[in-house]
């Protein structure tokens, strides 16, 4: 199996548009399979994050790495280490109520951003289990938001 910083360079070499454009082919692939496709990049397991448009009102669906701790999962907002935050990062902060689907199960959450020692804790346990993401705060001068997303 390829190694995290394989999958980071790789997500790094698509840029902002190339990721949209993989993002948009793994949705209807993983609700058609229940997660069985493009339900893990590396050993880190993938969600779909499902947020309302900052400016369009319209529900936005991305494929995102997560980090389950307990009833919480915990997203990144890295966008593969570009210089602009992800569209469902922005969105998350101008509306934290969403949905998810982990497999074929679907919930509502509301988000968080954590800060401080909260933050660099998720952040470390995050990079345990995918490394690329310290490849992407590399590539960046921005902060990289945590987002816990706890159940509704």
């Amino acid at each position: 199996m390829p190694s995290d910083r394989f999958y980071s360079r790789v997500s790094s070499g698509l840029g902002e548009r190339g990721l949209r454009v993989v993002g948009k082919l793994n949705v209807p692939l993983y609700r058609l399979s229940g997660g069985r496709l493009f339900g893990r990049i590396g050993r880190a397991p993938v969600l779909l994050l499902t947020t309302t448009g900052r400016r369009s009102g319209q529900p936005r669906t991305a494929p995102v790495v997560y980090l389950r701790d307990g009833e919480r999962l915990v997203v990144i907002g890295s966008n593969a280490g570009n210089r602009h935050e992800p569209a469902w990062s922005l969105n998350l902060r101008a509306n934290p109520d969403a949905e998810i689907e982990v497999g074929g199960s679907r919930r509502l959450v509301r988000a968080r951003v954590t800060q401080g020692d909260e933050r660099a804790d998720l952040w470390r346990r995050m990079n345990a289990q995918f490394a690329g993401f310290e490849d992407y705060e590399e590539r960046t001068d921005r902060d990289i938001a945590v987002f816990v997303l706890e159940p509704r």
